[in-house]
């Protein structure tokens, strides 16, 4: 096979790589699009909540736990597959801060097939659990992730439970999700009356902090998974357009290549028309 075939073959493997490439990436674009509808949907449905919340407590304040020792638990969210540049890296690095922080040693649920390849062999891993592809799988995420905390509830009592994830901002978010309305335990009333309840302060406030945890969790999972998809976009857009350099540096080689074989055909023909006619 000549340097010009082989130039060839190379260049249509690249466009065929190209197609699968920019077809994950049309997916993946997809996928965030549709997903941007959910999301903005549970944060608003988390915002009535912590809403509630804050109305409740502002009237109820003994009746959040007194902050006691408690076991940590750090949820990490990272991607169930590949092709999105550093996500799961950053978050790594971003986990290194955060439990060197933490006053206990810290219990980790990874999610994410490729992310906790990375932590293989970490004695801190509880519980890896795979990620969600698409996002009709996250509810079953969630599902496996609930059975895990009460698991480890179970066995560990009292937990702290700090998700890692990424939100959309230009680093990873931290935030507690268990145990819930800390930040709300010095709420100012604004309303003249406080609300009817048809239970006890403890019972609402055991319910409404089951509601909070599935909210929050579908929150927190939406945006890590909207933002997997955004890096992975733009990993890929990128890729696509180095092999398109590529693919138009090698045309450009095969077309030069192209021509000194035609000069050399064509001296070929004019060495034989000579030796023709001199017989």
């Amino acid at each position: 096979m000549s340097r010009r075939q082989n130039l060839e073959h190379h260049r249509r493997s690249l466009g065929e790589i190209r197609e699968i490439m920019n077809s994950m990436k049309n997916l993946a674009y997809m996928e965030s699009r549709k997903m941007g509808r959910y999301l903005d949907a549970q944060r608003s449905v988390v915002r009535s909540i912590e809403a509630v919340a804050a109305d409740f407590i502002s009237f109820n304040a003994g009746v959040l736990p007194a902050a006691q020792a408690s076991s940590a638990v750090v949820l990490v969210l990272g991607s169930e597959r590949g092709f999105c540049g550093n996500f799961n890296h950053t978050l790594l690095r971003q986990l290194q801060a955060l439990t060197d922080r933490l006053s206990s040693q810290a219990e980790l649920i990874p999610v994410g097939r490729k992310l906790y390849t990375l932590l293989e062999g970490d004695g801190r891993v509880a519980a890896p659990l795979e990620g969600a592809s698409v996002l009709e799988e996250i509810a079953g995420v969630i599902s496996a992730l609930v059975g895990e905390l009460r698991a480890l509830q179970q066995q560990r009592g009292l937990l702290t439970v700090i998700a890692l994830y990424h939100g959309g901002e230009q680093l990873p978010v931290e935030r507690q999700i268990l145990p819930p309305f800390e930040h709300l335990r010095q709420a100012t009333v604004q309303f003249s009356c406080p609300p009817l309840l048809n239970l006890s302060p403890r019972e609402f406030l055991l319910e409404l902090t089951d509601h909070y945890l599935f909210a929050a969790l579908y929150e927190i999972l939406y945006a890590s998974f909207m933002a997997e998809n955004y890096q992975r976009v733009a990993h890929l857009e990128a890729a696509v357009r180095r092999l398109d350099e590529q693919s138009g540096d090698l045309a450009r080689r095969c077309n030069a290549l192209r021509q000194e074989e035609i000069i050399e055909e064509i001296e070929v023909i004019l060495l034989s028309a000579a030796s023709l006619g001199e017989r």
